[in-house]
């Protein structure tokens, strides 16, 4: 994988850099990284790696949190400096159609856990050496997460890359997403204070 372009992104944040990475130019599922104006990589950098959610993230469903996680990570980044890294791995790893799979099943009462599990995959199938690479590449040596997912501050932990804060990001929960959210709270042990 490596750097395939980068351009300046005006958004209702503040500006971003935006830069695309992927193993070849004509790959059309780039992960992104978004770069604040002010980011300094001498300093720990507030980092949100926030996986694909087109559910929430575009279409605004309130099954998750995941739309108002990314809002509310542009919205720090922007202001502390920050990078979001936006990693294509949608539905925890499984793709968006095995996702909608996993909705009818939860329709039906599983739980997130249960339905992944149900179609044949892992609980939680993501990968974040990609994020890994891309802190790197911006010489990125030290960070504070922005997350809820203790996953996550543990394969960084891994990594070269040191944690040496984690900033929370609890979204209240809706009456669509409550069950989602204690699932992960209660199954997955991210820390949202349910």
């Amino acid at each position: 994988m490596q750097r395939q372009a980068e351009a300046r992104i005006p958004s209702q944040y503040g500006p971003f850099t935006m830069m695309a990475f992927a193993d070849k130019a004509s790959d059309k599922m780039p992960h992104v990284a978004l770069i604040a104006e002010g980011f300094d990589p001498e300093k720990p950098v507030p980092v949100r790696i926030h996986s694909e959610c087109m559910t929430g993230d575009v279409f605004g469903s309130r099954r998750c949190d995941c739309g108002e996680q990314l809002d509310a990570s542009l919205r720090i980044a922007a202001e502390r400096g920050g990078v979001v890294i936006y990693l294509r791995q949608e539905g925890r790893g499984i793709g968006l159609i095995n996702k909608l799979k996993a909705y009818n099943l939860q329709d039906l009462g599983l739980n997130t856990a249960e339905a992944n599990t149900h179609l044949g995959f892992d609980v939680d199938a993501r990968q974040y050496d990609c994020a890994i690479f891309i802190l790197q590449d911006l010489g990125i040596s030290a960070v504070e997460l922005i997350t809820n997912n203790p996953d996550k501050v543990e394969a960084l932990r891994r990594s070269p890359v040191k944690v040496v804060g984690r900033i929370p990001l609890v979204i209240p929960p809706h009456d669509d997403s409550l069950h989602y959210l204690k699932t992960k709270q209660d199954l997955m042990g991210h820390l949202l204070g349910l």
